[in-house]
This record gives structure tokens, C-alpha cells and sequence, in this order.
């Protein structure tokens, strides 16, 4: 069994930061950033789920949601993930995605 151990407790440290993040924040790209992630943990997810479906694209649900954006997206992928190398690359690209949101 794959230990996402990791990955969710980046998801939730980002996640964390962005509930606490003024407006402003959010506003200047870290909501942006935010989406544009969850968006990519979804697709991960929904490739290994079905991998013979167009996967689709999580809805902007406005940057107050960002934060519940990635972690569900997050819990999904790792329900499905099915290597410690996957982990790891997901956990890669949420402290990607956290610097560039700065928060």
C-alpha cells in the first residue's frame, strides 16, 4: 500500500495558508495558482481512474474555495495514487504551486 502521508500534509499546510491569507493575497494570484493545481491533481486522479475518458476540468468555484478546491482534489488522487514515486511528484508540485502562490 502507497503511503500519502506526505502528500496530504502538504496539501493541507497549503491549504491552511490559504484559508489564512488576507483577500489581497488571493486576489494577486495565490487563488489562481490555488486552482490551476487542484485542477492538476483532478486530472491525475481521473486519468488513473479512467484512464479511456477525457478527464474534466474542475469549475472555478471563486478564490474563497481554492483552499477546499485542493484538498479535495488531493484526497482524490490519493485514494487512486499507485506508487511512492507518484507521491512524491504530487508533493512536488503542491510546494511548486504553494511558493508561486507565495503563502
Amino acid at each position: 500500500m502507497v503511503d500519502t502521508t506526505p502528500l496530504t500534509r502538504a496539501v493541507d499546510h497549503f491549504a491552511d495558508r490559504l484559508r489564512a491569507a488576507p483577500q489581497s493575497r488571493l486576489q494577486r494570484g495565490a487563488a489562481a495558482e490555488a486552482l490551476g493545481l487542484a485542477r492538476e491533481l483532478a486530472r491525475r486522479a481521473q486519468v488513473l481512474e479512467a484512464p479511456e475518458a477525457e478527464p474534466r476540468v474542475m469549475p472555478d468555484a471563486g478564490m474563497f474555495a481554492a483552499a477546499d478546491q485542493i484538498t479535495v482534489a488531493a484526497h482524490d488522487l490519493a485514494v487512486v495514487i499507485p506508487s511512492d514515486a507518484d507521491v512524491d511528484e504530487a508533493v512536488r508540485l503542491v510546494e511548486e504551486a504553494q511558493k508561486r502562490a507565495g503563502v
